[in-house]
């Protein structure tokens, strides 16, 4: 099997996770919110939306809202989860990508959300900040200039499997409800138990030792129990119906791919829509890593046409 250029860094290990956290949070590219407005093409802003309460204690989400400037009318609304396994990454870095590749061609307003990140927030506090601000958010679509109708809930990695999480604690809820849920390479499954997680071990650029860490540290005391909640970790859902159409995307060359292509096959079984991709020989981030390379340009265009078919453009 020939991955597109991969190659495994160190392992993120619960000895070397305080490091690698202080690494990523020095190291990764942080724009300011002057620097994402990029001379004028953006309105970009941060809000804080109320957080889910702890006791008598209230907690903040802190959300970036971006779109393309001069846009007018009530516009459709990605609401976007970073990834860095629940454990890195922050809601800013992702949104030059983002605003590049689909606010402006689709003319869609993003909001991506700054989530508390594990293990100094546990679960259920990383999904219960998505929660809080698409409530919010939806709650406030006038005022915010969106159209509460037409809401995606995506991500990446770690923020697709909080996306995964969030159109699952939604609708059992009956909170907002999403047309649709976009998960790349989605991170779904904390019993790493799958014949990919072996198979790519030591190999993938997110591997099952890096994949085990992360998981151990969201979950504390809960990792690997065996009722565990959907919530907490996607493919342990037992009922996939009633949940947004599906974009689903992994590599075949990564950690993942087996439970993404098992969390499609649950939709379809559920009797809902998912379109599913595995590009051939792709590592975990391959778009990230080379840009350039056709695969990478095949992928952006897929998630982009699956995007305009949604949200009706």
């Amino acid at each position: 099997m020939a991955a597109l250029g991969a190659e495994a860094s160190e392992p993120v290990t619960p000895e070397n996770l305080a490091a690698r956290q202080q690494r990523d949070a020095t190291a990764r590219p942080r724009p300011t919110v002057r620097e994402l407005r990029a001379d004028g093409r953006f309105e970009v802003a941060e809000l804080l939306a109320p957080g889910p309460r702890h006791g008598s204690n209230a907690t903040e989400v802190r959300l970036v809202s971006a779109r393309p400037a001069g846009l007018a009318g009530p516009l459709p609304l990605l609401y976007y989860l970073h990834g860095g396994g629940m454990i890195m990454g922050n809601a800013w870095s992702v949104l030059p990508k983002v605003l590049r590749d689909w606010a402006l061609p689709l003319q869609l307003a993003v909001i991506s959300v700054e989530y508390r990140l594990a293990p100094q927030t546990r679960y259920p506090g990383p999904v219960e900040d998505c929660y809080a601000g698409l409530v919010w958010a939806a709650e406030h679509a006038a005022e915010l200039g969106l159209d509460p109708d037409r809401v995606i809930i995506g991500g990446k990695s770690a923020g697709a499997g909080l996306a995964a999480a969030l159109a699952l604690l939604t609708r059992d809820r009956g909170g907002p409800t999403p047309i649709g849920q976009l998960l790349l390479s989605p991170m779904l499954d904390d019993r790493n138990s799958t014949f990919s997680s072996h198979q790519l071990a030591g190999r993938d650029t997110w591997d099952r030792t890096s994949n085990a860490t992360a998981w151990q540290a969201l979950l504390g005391d809960r990792y690997g129990a065996a009722d565990l909640s959907p919530y907490a970790a996607p493919a342990r859902a037992t009922d996939l119906s009633g949940l947004p159409p599906a974009y689903v995307e992994v590599g075949s060359a990564e950690t993942f791919r087996d439970e993404a292509v098992a969390y499609a096959n649950g939709i379809w079984q559920a009797g809902g829509q998912a379109e599913l991709h595995v590009w051939p020989g792709a590592f975990h981030g391959f778009d990230t890593l080379a840009p350039r390379a056709v695969l990478s340009r095949d992928a952006r265009d897929a998630r982009s046409r699956w995007l305009r078919r949604i949200v009706g453009h």
